[in-house]
């Protein structure tokens, strides 16, 4: 696949994106060809970006476009449910992720079309751009990147631009 100057590419360094390389982390699983649910791998391919959420009690909005997260959203991970890989609110009885996380890993998460919108049950939910733990850290399949750098990409973005992940 061919990347375009605005795609976002995952090299064995880092993420280069418009003529810098940036540091980040992967899933725990390596980069996947098949991914399924649960395996910490990040899916080999071309991902859209179809948003971008983010804190408002703890970041100034990053573009005009992004969403703020609130306190009952949620993610459904749960592949037998309808909702698979959809955000959803709480109250919400199938397994799932909150959104609005304690610690600061979901201020600023940037949403790509990773088996989305039409799920395929247990090919895998939620690869998300956000911020890392710490530098090496593996995910649960996600790219992670230092908030500085994360807020930067967010800010430079468009819904044109891709996640590209060669295996």
């Amino acid at each position: 696949m061919e990347a375009k100057k605005t795609d976002l590419v995952l090299t064995p360094t880092g993420l280069r994106f418009l003529g810098r390389c940036l540091p980040c982390t992967i899933g725990r699983g390596g980069i996947v060809a098949d991914k399924r649910e649960g395996d910490g791998g990040t899916p080999a391919g071309a991902h859209g970006i179809v948003g971008m959420l983010y804190r408002p009690d703890r970041m100034a909005r990053p573009t005009d476009w992004a969403l703020p997260i609130g306190p009952g959203d949620l993610w459904c991970d749960d592949p037998r449910h309808e909702d698979y890989n959809l955000m959803v609110r709480a109250p919400f009885t199938a397994s799932h992720e909150a959104l609005r996380r304690p610690d600061p890993l979901y201020d600023l998460v940037i949403l790509t079309d990773w088996n989305w919108p039409r799920a395929e049950s247990g090919r895998g939910s939620a690869i998300f751009l956000h911020r890392w733990r710490r530098p090496g850290y593996p995910t649960e399949g996600c790219v992670a990147f230092d908030p500085a750098d994360l807020r930067w990409i967010a800010r430079r973005i468009t819904y044109e631009t891709r996640l590209i992940v060669r295996a």
